[in-house]
């Protein structure tokens, strides 16, 4: 058997490289991408050089370990920065930025707010009901607004 898959040469490799990225479409995880692309890479290397298979073997666990950590911090990286856009479960950082209106007086720099269907609690200088305010960041459940 090892045989049969020695004397393909590089495209076995690239045969194998190409059913991993397949099976990651079948089973989502951004796992078997990586050792997909290193299998491609292996049949790269073995089909320029010729190299015999416990090389090609050795070449094929060098690059599947590199492209796992590449992978890694390319998917880290992407998944810690915030999304600005949707603000997916993160109410109060949608509403940076955004003005409204006071309804009622801020006593002792705190207050409540209306915002679509929810009250917020806001803290931030005094002010008189009427006045426009911008919140300038979210602290807890807290919005800190200052005047617009």
């Amino acid at each position: 058997m090892l045989d049969w898959f020695a004397s393909l040469g590089g495209w076995a490799w690239v045969v194998l490289g190409l059913a991993l990225v397949g099976g990651e479409m079948l089973a989502p995880g951004v796992f078997l991408l990586w050792f997909g692309l290193a299998a491609l890479l292996t049949g790269i290397v073995v089909g320029i050089t010729g190299i015999a298979w416990q090389g090609a073997l050795l070449v094929f666990a060098m690059l599947a370990v590199a492209s796992v950590l590449v992978g890694r911090a390319i998917t880290r990286r992407r998944s810690d920065e915030p999304d600005a856009a949707s603000g997916l479960n993160d109410r109060g950082r949608q509403l940076i930025g955004k003005v409204f209106k006071l309804e009622a007086t801020m006593a002792g720099g705190e207050g409540r707010i209306r915002v679509g269907d929810s009250s917020w609690r806001i803290t931030g200088p005094e002010l008189l009901a009427g006045t426009e305010i911008r919140v300038v960041r979210v602290d807890g459940a807290t919005l800190v607004v200052e005047k617009a």
